[in-house]
């Protein structure tokens, strides 16, 4: 039977699960659209919607992480990776509103390289303390 302590954490840890995923995705479809700039029109438009996505699901990261650590009682580690990777989203935005493309593709592929492995860390599973899981 789930405590609510315990619903608590889960529930967090799934929001934080999301938010991840949701970056993830956001990050893939600006490589996409990346791509679509040198090859149609429509591309710049695209790009620059799925980068005020990506900037936003970089937020909601933060947030879903702190959310997951302070009611949800589970470790700090994901809100130091989200608050860096919001650093890392923030040059990444100044870099491609600068037209530095000589760092912004290889930023945007460490950014990408950094969401997969968080979303594949599986935080949810670490969050849980084993006390809890019983």
């Amino acid at each position: 039977m789930a405590t609510p302590t315990t619903a608590a954490v889960h529930r967090s840890t799934g929001f934080l699960r999301a938010a991840i995923a949701l970056q993830t995705a956001a990050v893939l479809f600006q490589a996409v659209t990346a791509g679509l700039l040198l090859s149609t029109s429509a591309g710049e438009v695209l790009h620059g919607v799925g980068a005020r996505v990506m900037y936003g699901a970089s937020m909601l990261y933060v947030l879903a992480a702190v959310l997951a650590w302070r009611p949800g009682g589970g470790s700090p580690r994901p809100v130091l990776h989200a608050a860096g990777f919001l650093v890392l989203a923030s040059a990444q935005v100044v870099l491609g509103i600068a037209h530095v493309p000589a760092v912004h593709v290889p930023l945007g592929v460490l950014i990408f390289g950094l969401s997969v492995a968080a979303l594949v860390r599986d935080p949810a599973a670490r969050a849980v303390r084993p006390s809890d899981a019983r």
